[in-house]
């Protein structure tokens, strides 16, 4: 049956507040800081195929595309309450994509037929494994997560299965917390069931069925609508992470973007190999929520009307291949997949800032920081293990408008915990909590800036965990004659005699009085900075977002010791500044532009496609030999330079040469042989 428009606006609105429904019943009874405050957790309605029709619109996480298939099939004999669980990447075919993240699946009957699928997930603060929070960027297989949930009844006919619940209890950190955790998702399941029921009982069954598919149709036709607004071709862009901290080498992802008619095509051939550190995405080779978030926020940025439902992937596709950092396999390591998703979406931040460049804004801040606390309880048998914060730099700038400050919310927008609850809830005092001044991209419009934490530690035997720490070597670039944003930076201990800069971090052991400070990185900017407004840099410095040094140093602007600004001083320095390193596109920093005289596309291209003929299990092994020959100088990212380890760059290109012919020519002749 065919639905009457306004009775499918109807529905469709009705549908998206039995889900903000279901998210406040959740937030409002958990029992994790992360939960009840960041709101780290999803929920959804899904139709018969497991494809998501209603989704919350003030959600704050924005992974829409989840496919619930492969884990229903995994456990077909469902009966009226029966809850599924699993944390499993593998067996979920990418529903999970670490194992902090539970997910929960409840059928949902009337009259003895299933009607549509709820799901939630919440992330809880630890499930086991070789770290307090499970997360570590330096855990190299996923045995090290912690506990593994493959889909299973974690609610039998309405009865809780408490084999899997003394089973969990044992194997996390935080056994109490958890649980409370997982009575809100059920109790969330439980508000959608009651939701479902009340439209079928007003609009009958049957076009509730028929609501499912037309809005997800509806949906699928605005966002090709949207994606029209793309001229046709094809467009190539590639971004970094520094490393994947287990090595000291950058981490590349590339992609390819076809579009035809609204078609997008995306081609991540040429994306390195699956590293062994925590930084790989388990996507199943198709279109997963982790590849395609910056398509999504560009299609809902420009219809806002649009129904957020599986729908607006339909005008996708993907080329994935297995085995790199974008399409992991079983056992790698995947706790920090969200750092190598990121660096897809910048890429394809450039990739539409070259097709729409009025329809784009510049690359965010790059990096996103949850860092926990673990700490022994009085007795020392048990820890308890916090997010302090989940730290958050700043928004690119577009054409005609700064970028958000201190709130990067394109991936998810996480909210902050307040600084009372923190300190009541974990062994600090929060010391600063602030802008980061000088942070952002300058440009015509400036970048977000990032945000600055320092936190004080109250107790002895505590240790922090920090996640997606990046951006600390290659920062989010300018845009349209706009200059890259700052770095990220940690400090132990700012100002202090023992003061010392900190790289990625796994484990850092602290003890009572020792200072933690995370100064995050900003977004990148548009537009020539010297054609910003001396005014608007004026209450730039006044805000805190910019400093003196940074207003005469990035703009060209002069603001007296007094806070005002200096017009004919700013007049002469501006018309004096000899600048003859002005991109008309991107400024990408001196670091890439070092890195990429050696280690051009075509090469690394090359490279990949070699190392991918490998055997897995020597494919990082061989990727690590061959660029220590080519660069043995290198330091880790937040050390040292790719410039001073490049003196010349002609002879690293050599050794880079000699390194692939040693590495790929034996593999070659044993193929041809």
């Amino acid at each position: 049956m065919a639905l009457d428009p306004v009775t499918l606006e109807i529905l469709g609105h009705k549908a998206t507040a039995a889900a903000e429904e279901m998210a406040l019943a959740l937030q409002s009874a958990s029992r994790s800081l992360y939960v009840k405050e960041a709101a780290d957790f999803g929920v959804g309605i899904a139709d018969l195929k497991g494809r998501i029709f209603a989704w919350p619109s003030g959600s704050t996480v924005f992974n829409i595309d989840r496919r619930l298939g492969p884990t229903l099939a995994a456990v077909p004999d469902m009966e009226p309450g029966d809850v599924i669980v699993t944390n499993d990447p593998w067996a979920s075919k990418g529903l999970a994509t670490h194992l902090p993240d539970l997910h929960m699946i409840r059928p949902y009957y009337y009259k003895g037929r299933v009607v549509a699928y709820g799901w939630s997930f919440i992330h809880f603060t630890d499930v086991g494994g070789r770290v307090p929070s499970s997360i570590s960027p330096a855990n190299n297989e996923i045995f090290q997560e912690g506990i593994q949930v493959p889909p299973m009844k974690i609610v039998d006919k309405g009865e809780i299965n408490h084999d899997f619940v003394t089973l969990f209890r044992a194997n996390v950190r935080t056994p109490d917390q958890n649980m409370g955790d997982i009575k809100a998702i059920l109790g969330s399941l439980e508000t959608g069931s009651r939701r479902v029921a009340d439209m079928i009982e007003r609009h009958g069954v049957e076009t509730f069925l028929a609501a499912q598919t037309e809005l997800q149709d509806y949906s699928a036709a605005k966002a090709r609508a949207v994606l029209r607004r793309i001229p046709d071709g094809t467009y190539e862009f590639w971004d970094y992470m520094d490393d994947d901290m287990l090595t000291i080498h950058p981490v590349r992802v590339r992609v390819k973007l076809t579009v035809r008619d609204g078609l997008v095509h995306m081609d991540l051939t040429g994306t390195d190999p699956t590293v062994k550190g925590a930084y790989n995405v388990p996507t199943a080779g198709t279109v997963h929520y982790w590849l395609t978030m910056r398509l999504t926020t560009f299609i809902c940025s420009h219809d806002r009307t649009i129904h957020l439902n599986a729908g607006l992937y339909r005008p996708m596709s993907v080329t994935n291949p297995p085995g790199t950092i974008l399409n992991a396999e079983f056992p790698d390591a995947v706790g920090v997949r969200s750092a190598p998703a990121r660096r897809l979406q910048d890429a394809v931040t450039g990739l539409l800032v070259r097709a729409v460049p009025d329809m784009m804004g510049a690359p965010t801040c790059g990096a996103s920081t949850p860092f926990a606390l673990a700490e022994y309880e009085a007795d020392g048998a048990r820890r308890t293990v916090q997010v302090v914060e989940p730290m958050r730099g700043g928004m690119g700038a577009w054409n005609g408008g700064d970028g958000v400050d201190v709130r990067d919310s394109s991936m998810a927008n996480l909210q902050n915990h307040p600084v009372e609850t923190v300190e009541q809830e974990a062994g600090v005092i929060i010391r600063e909590y602030d802008v980061n001044p000088d942070s952002a991209g300058p440009g015509r419009w400036r970048g977000g800036a990032g945000q600055i934490i320092t936190v004080e530690i109250t107790r002895d035997g505590s240790s922090f965990l920090a996640r997606g720490m990046d951006r600390l070597r290659f920062p989010a670039f300018g845009v349209m004659g706009a200059k890259p944003a700052k770095l990220f930076r940690a400090v132990l201990n700012r100002g202090r005699p023992d003061e010392r800069q900190l790289t990625k971090i796994d484990t850092l052991a602290v003890k009572k009085g020792d200072i933690l400070t995370l100064l995050m990185p900003g977004g990148g900017g548009y537009g020539d900075p010297y054609l910003r407004p001396a005014e608007s840099v004026r209450r730039d410095v006044e805000m805190g977002f910019v400093s003196r040094a940074g207003a005469r140093d990035d703009y060209g602007v002069v603001i007296g010791p007094d806070g005002r600004l200096d017009e004919d001083a700013t007049k002469r320095l501006r018309a004096e500044q000899v600048r003859d390193n002005i991109h008309a596109d991107f400024d990408f920093g001196p670091e890439r532009e070092a890195w990429e005289d050696v280690f051009d596309d075509e090469t690394m291209c090359e490279m990949v496609a070699g190392l991918m003929r490998l055997p897995k299990s020597v494919r990082a092994e061989k990727r690590t030999w061959i660029f220590d020959q080519a660069v043995p100088g290198l330091e880790r990212a937040g050390k040292g330079w790719i410039a001073d380890a490049i003196p010349d760059a002609d002879a690293a290109r050599a050794r880079l040469k000699a390194a692939m012919e040693a590495a790929f020519g034996a593999a070659r002749a044993e193929e041809t042989s």
